[in-house]
C-alpha cells in the first residue's frame, strides 16, 4: 500500500504486540519534527544569575537603588546572587555581612525567596535568591539567614599568592 501511494512505512511502536507501522512521507515527518523542535527551543527562556554586589560599608540608603533594579531583575524571571565583598581587615566584621543579608532578605522576601543560604565564598559572602515570595514573608527570610553559621576561612587561606614581579 505505501509503494502505491508513493509513501514510506514506518514502524511507530516496535514493542507492540503486534507492532504498529504508519504509512506517512518520511521526509514531511521528520520536517515537521525539527521545525517543532526549533519553535520549542525559541519557546525556551535561559535563566539568568544577576549579581548585587556589596560593600560593609556601603551605606543602606544607596543599597535603596540597587534592591530597585534587582526588583526588576527578578520580575524579568532572573535568579539574583547578593554579594557582600569584604577587603583586608573587613573579613574580621562578617557579622555586619550577615546584617546587610539579612536586610536584602527581608526587603525582597514579597518577591524572591532564598535559594541558598549566606556562605563564605573566599573574601565575601554570598546569598542566592530566586523569584518567587517567601514563604512566611519577611519573618521567615530573618529566621533563615539568621539561622545558618557562617565560617570564615583561616587567615591563610584568604591571603591570595601573590604574582612574581
Amino acid at each position: 500500500m505505501a509503494q502505491d501511494r508513493n509513501l514510506d512505512l514506518v514502524e511507530v511502536a516496535p514493542n507492540a504486540q503486534p507492532p504498529v507501522c504508519r504509512i506517512i512521507d518520511f521526509g514531511k515527518f521528520m520536517y515537521e519534527r525539527t521545525k517543532k523542535e526549533r519553535e520549542a527551543k525559541k519557546a525556551q527562556k535561559a535563566i539568568e544569575i544577576k549579581e548585587l554586589r556589596i560593600r560593609p560599608k556601603t551605606n543602606w540608603y544607596h543599597t535603596g537603588f540597587k534592591l530597585k533594579r534587582v526588583r526588576e531583575f527578578i520580575a524579568d524571571g532572573n535568579k539574583i546572587r547578593v554579594r557582600v565583598l569584604f577587603r583586608a581587615r573587613e573579613i574580621t566584621h562578617v557579622t555586619i555581612g550577615r546584617e546587610i543579608m539579612e536586610k536584602v532578605a527581608v526587603e525582597l522576601a514579597d518577591v524572591a525567596s532564598i535559594e541558598q543560604t549566606p556562605q563564605m565564598d573566599g573574601k565575601s559572602l554570598v546569598m542566592l535568591l530566586v523569584p518567587g515570595a517567601m514563604k512566611g514573608g519577611p519573618e521567615a527570610a530573618r529566621q533563615l539567614v539568621k539561622a545558618t553559621k557562617v565560617v570564615v576561612p583561616p587567615p591563610e587561606e584568604l591571603a591570595a599568592p601573590r604574582p612574581p614581579r
